[in-house]
């Protein structure tokens, strides 16, 4: 007589419960003589599904694929309208006067002359004529003097000293000689009649650039091509 013994074990541990172990096991059958004995067959009991397991680490990254081919360039998009003009902006407030600027430092430039009649005489029946001469003994650069007007023009600003002398012709005319500055008679000489002899004088002026300063004479003013009698001379101090 043959048999076969089946032992199925099912242990399961399912949060800290036990699961009794249940088995069935085939016993042989008497036999009737006639032949082996008959078996049973196997039963098996399904126990409870079991805890997943701890996943696995993730395997290494792949190779980097090939790139794709570009794609195909897209059609332009419409064009937009142009933009309104923008109006006119308004207009800005005027900037107020600036400062003036320096005057360049011309202070150490020298300025000096003195100037000469050579002519016998000179008349004169206005206040206002201007006495002028005919030659400069010193004149030095950057003075400027009209011989012919008798005039000195101021370039360089500063104080100045002016002196004059001049020979009155003879006792039977009177002169009256005048230091004029743009315009303004600063000092008056006179000489009368019956009276012959030198009318002189001298002042201290201050001038800007541009001023002027001359004599003016009214009346008879003697003169000698080798004597000089008439003179008229200025400085800056």
């Amino acid at each position: 007589m043959k048999i076969c013994v089946a032992t199925i074990l099912s242990i399961a541990l399912l949060l800290g419960n036990s699961v009794k172990l249940r088995a069935t096991v085939t016993v042989p059958v008497p036999s009737d003589g006639d032949g082996p004995a008959p078996q049973v067959c196997q039963q098996c009991c399904h126990g409870p599904a079991a805890i997943p397991g701890i996943p696995g680490l993730p395997g290494p990254a792949g190779p980097m694929g090939p790139y794709g081919q570009p794609g195909s360039r897209g059609d332009a998009g419409p064009r937009g309208l142009p933009g309104s003009v923008g109006g006119t902006g308004e207009t800005g407030v005027k900037g107020q006067k600036g400062e003036p600027g320096e005057t360049p430092d011309d202070s150490n430039q020298r300025v000096a002359f003195t100037v000469v009649r050579t002519s016998s005489s000179d008349t004169s029946t206005s206040e206002d004529t201007r006495l002028p001469f005919q030659q400069a003994e010193t004149l030095l650069p950057g003075t400027s003097f009209d011989l012919e007007t008798g005039t000195f023009t101021c370039s360089v600003p500063g104080t100045y000293v002016f002196t004059f002398s001049v020979l009155k012709y003879s006792t039977s005319d009177y002169l009256n000689i005048h230091l004029v500055k743009n315009n303004y008679k600063v000092i008056t000489t006179y000489g009368i009649s019956n009276q012959r002899g030198q009318l002189s004088g001298s002042a201290v002026l201050v001038l800007q650039r541009g001023d002027s300063v001359y004599l003016t004479m009214h009346g008879r003013a003697q003169g000698s091509s080798t004597f000089h009698y008439t003179s008229f001379s200025g400085f800056l101090l």
